[in-house]
């Protein structure tokens, strides 16, 4: 079974409210093996919406609105439905006397308008509504299906997943279940990812695999079908293996992870503690990292020397080396990260300096980057990097480098 989601109401257009109806239907239908290929917003117009209908006829079988069914003029879904479908529309006497008995209960006075809630498209199974007065309902005409459900989000969640997915499940046959798993990746672009992952993605059919690049990093969405999940689960683990085979150097961790979560998870499973002197970064990596709830057990704590006289009489960076090679320079993020750790008595000391942007610093251009990394007992290691984005871009993404090679460095 297919799906479109058409969303009514100019204020999702006007940006006044954000649609979020529509990523909790799909989730839902998702688990249940109901393809969504297209999301459709459109405004309070009969016209519009009667396009809408039309066009989405056309690709889905299951096509689900929300919003439209309240008292006002603007609320016109069912009418519009109704009239496209020539069918009319009919008083369901439920509905009609949960909105009485609320109107009593709350002493209020119900108008005429309110009645209009109580209709439904004849023929239509009822959708009971716990959380507010608008019924749903789901109407079968020949092969295709149309659900309409209220839209504000406290009544439709609780509909849907209590009543609509049933409805669902009835009108189909073989219920397929759907899984997903997805891996993330730093330290390569999407396009250099793709490329490798080439011969797996060209032959994709069950699971599907999709990538995505947001805020520095690359993740692949693997998507398995199958009536069992232990099976959907067997074939996202062949494919993830074929996958980790080409580009498993830059794969850090599964799903909703975070790179800074997983430098944690290793820093406790090692035993180990980290100490941080940030020029650049601002405090970045530590606020980042004092986001995590039981972090107390690793991190020792950290400096914020964005001055050359802060590096100088916090981390106690030797005044000759900063003259001789600069703030931003490999020797600088050698002498703050071995400092910072003898500083704070840590197990790793690392560090960050550079030029977050835009305008140049000691001639060096926007985005050069140092990271260095000391232990106890080992050569301290260091990093040039070379970034290209916003300021503020600059150094989100320094952090995250710096978790990358952390990680690395804890394998």
């Amino acid at each position: 079974m297919n799906a479109e989601i058409i969303a009514v109401g100019s204020e999702l257009l006007l940006g006044q409210i954000v649609n979020t109806n529509a990523k909790f239907i799909s989730k839902g239908l998702a688990e249940i093996g109901v393809n969504v290929f297209h999301h459709t917003v459109v405004g309070d117009n009969p016209e519009r919406l009667k396009k809408s209908i039309e066009i989405a006829e056309q690709r889905a079988d299951l096509i689900i609105f929300t919003g439209g069914l309240g008292p006002t003029k603007d609320d016109l879904t069912k009418e519009t439905i109704a009239k496209h479908l020539n069918t009319k529309l009919v008083q369901d006497d439920d509905a009609m006397d949960s909105i009485e008995a609320y109107f009593k209960r709350t002493k209020k006075v119900m108008t005429e308008n309110n009645k209009k809630q109580a209709l439904i498209l004849d023929g239509a199974k009822v959708l009971p509504n716990d959380y507010g007065m608008a019924p749903g309902m789901l109407l079968q005409q020949e092969e295709q299906y149309y659900m309409l459900l209220p839209g504000p989000p406290h009544e439709m969640e609780p509909m849907f997943t209590q009543y609509g997915i049933i409805a669902i499940q009835e009108k189909m046959g073989t219920i397929e279940k759907i899984e997903s798993r997805v891996l993330r990746f730093f330290g390569i672009g999407e396009a250099e990812l793709e490329t490798r992952v080439e011969s797996i993605l060209e032959r994709q059919t069950n699971p599907t695999i999709a990538p995505l690049a947001a805020n520095g990093e690359v993740t692949l969405r693997i998507t398995a079908k199958h009536t069992s999940s232990e099976e959907a689960k067997k074939l996202i683990d062949k494919t993830e293996k074929e996958i980790l085979h080409l580009v498993g150097d830059y794969f850090y961790g599964y799903d909703e992870t975070t790179i800074m979560a997983e430098v944690i998870k290793r820093l406790e499973r090692e035993k180990l503690t980290i100490a941080c002197a940030e020029s650049l970064t601002a405090g970045l990596f530590q606020s980042e990292m004092a986001s995590h709830s039981g972090v107390s057990s690793i991190f020792k704590g950290g400096i914020v020397c964005y001055s050359n006289e802060a590096k100088v009489k916090l981390v106690q960076v030797q005044e000759n080396t900063i003259e001789q090679y600069g703030a931003v320079s490999r020797e600088t993020a050698i002498e703050l990260a071995e400092n910072i750790l003898q500083l704070l008595d840590s197990d790793i000391g690392i560090s960050f300096t550079g030029v977050a942007g835009p305008d140049k610093l000691e001639n060096k251009p926007a985005g050069t980057v140092w990271i260095g990394i000391a232990r106890k007992n080992k050569p301290t290691k260091t990093y040039l990097l070379d970034l290209a984005s916003s300021r503020n871009g600059n150094r989100v993404r320094t952090v995250k480098y710096g978790c990358y090679y952390l990680l690395k460095e804890l394998v």
